[in-house]
Parts: C-alpha cells; structure tokens; sequence
C-alpha cells in the first residue's frame, strides 16, 4: 500500500508544485502587460532620441551659416582693405 502511494505521489506531485491553467493564465496576462509597459517607455524614449537628435541637427546647421557668413565677411573685409591699399597707392603723390 506504502508504495502505491509513492508511486501515486511520484505521478501526480502534490498540488502546491503543480502549474494551474489560472496561474499560467494569470502569469501570462502579468507578462504581457510588462511587455507593453516596457515597449511603451522605449517608444516614448525612441521619441525623446529622435527629438534631441533633430535639435542637434538644427544647431549645427545654424552654427554652420553663422560660421559661413563671418568667413564671407572676412574675406569681404579683406577684400576691401586690398582695395582701399591699392587706391592710395595709386593717388599719394610719389616721394
């Protein structure tokens, strides 16, 4: 009789150990929600990126103008006092 019980016990584990479809079912509903949880924080944090990412991009192309256009006024500059050098040296009487 002892063995038989063993042997039963052995077959069939005592419930406390054994998965019920409610507690698998339960587990699962648990599971999923995290996954959309998590799969909602990375959208919003993908979003975050791409926004940081954008704002960087218009800077940059804004310190690229600026920087041209003080190059452009540089050269203008330059250009300007090679011009006015050579117009005195062209109208100042000679020594």
């Amino acid at each position: 009789m002892a063995e038989a019980f063993e042997h039963l016990e052995d077959r069939h584990p005592p419930s406390k150990d054994v998965a019920t479809a409610g507690r698998v079912r339960e587990t699962g509903l648990r599971l999923q929600k995290e996954i959309e949880e998590v799969e909602a924080t990375l959208r919003l944090e993908i979003e975050k990126t791409r926004l940081e990412i954008h704002g960087v991009e218009v800077r940059s192309t804004q310190a690229i103008h600026r920087q041209t256009l003080w190059i452009i006024g540089a050269v203008g500059a330059v250009a300007s006092l090679i011009r006015l050098l050579e117009w005195f040296l062209t109208h100042l009487p000679p020594p």
